[in-house]
């Protein structure tokens, strides 16, 4: 009588009975497949013995399971990306999850180098200047009206150029108007001022005279060129009549005028008895003039 040699699950006979030896013994086909193989996680099936099975993490898929969950093409052999526990093809990952690149249109593949700037992303190598069409990579970069621009060319397209050197860079600060004028020192931390509608680097701005700087000086101007106070006075200004010293009108000074000779306000006074004449009636008398007061008393 032959031995017993049976599934150490259903104790049937293996004789002539297709069988897996294990360590706890032989198992019929069935048996074998119940106790140890895996459920497919897509179709909820066991996957036997004899399939093609395919892991991710703790989950298990046949073969013909293991595919993107998008577009059904298998991943058995090909480079996936799980998202949210779905299994996605790269070109469904980033078709649905990666950015286009504003310039070219293409994907920006995930891990590869790019640049993201005011919502919009690109390739590194397709974000160019508008003006020179070279790679602005880690440069600064100026942006306007959808463009961007790198510092060289915005400057050479944009910036204003200074009245006097023609550089660039003058900036543009708040506009100084013919006649009085002082340059604000906020303006002048900007890099430049506006003078008659044309900026103006600050260490450009000087007086016609004597080249001193202009900022933060009050100043004036004669045929569009700008003046310091003192030069202007000495040049242009007509000269008061009793103490001989420039009439400028600079900040707020008043004088009297009578034919051709002028005065300040302060110096118009009577020649004798040193009268303020301002508002009041005066005898001119030679070179001097008089209250009416002391005209009438004779000399």
């Amino acid at each position: 009588m032959s031995e017993a040699f049976d599934c150490a699950k259903c104790s049937e006979s293996l004789y002539g009975r297709k069988y897996i030896q294990t360590d706890d013994g032989p198992y019929c086909v069935p048996c074998y497949d119940n106790t140890f193989a895996n459920t497919c996680a897509e179709c909820q099936q066991l996957i036997g013995h004899d399939s093609r099975e395919l892991f991710y993490e703790d989950r298990h898929f046949h073969e013909g399971c293991f595919r993107c969950c998008r577009c059904q093409r298998s991943l058995a052999d090909e480079p996936f990306t799980c998202q949210d526990s779905e299994l996605l093809c790269n070109d469904c990952y980033c078709s649905a999850f990666s950015s286009q690149c504003s310039a070219c249109g293409e994907t920006v593949m995930p891990g590869s180098r790019k640049l993201e700037y005011g919502g919009q992303t690109w390739h590194e190598h397709c974000f160019l200047c508008s003006g020179c069409e070279q790679p602005l990579g880690s440069r600064s970069f100026v942006p306007d009206k959808g463009a961007h621009y790198c510092v060289p060319c915005y400057e050479n397209k944009f910036a204003p150029r200074c009245a006097r050197c023609s550089k660039v860079g003058a900036g543009r600060g708040a506009p100084l108007h013919s006649g009085e004028g002082r340059l604000p020192p906020q303006t002048l931390t900007q890099g430049g001022v506006t003078y008659r509608d044309q900026p103006w680097h600050r260490e450009c701005l000087v007086c016609t005279g004597c080249q001193t700087p202009l900022a933060g000086q009050q100043f004036t101007s004669r045929e569009d060129d700008p003046y310091c106070v003192t030069c202007f006075g000495e040049l242009f200004a007509p000269k008061c009549s009793s103490c001989k010293r420039p009439i400028t009108g600079l900040g707020g000074g008043k004088y009297v005028s009578f034919e051709d000779r002028h005065w300040h306000h302060g110096c118009f006074s009577c020649a004798r008895c040193s009268t303020s004449l301002v508002g009041q009636g005066f005898v001119p008398d030679g070179d001097q003039v008089l209250c009416q007061g002391c005209s009438q008393a004779g000399p």
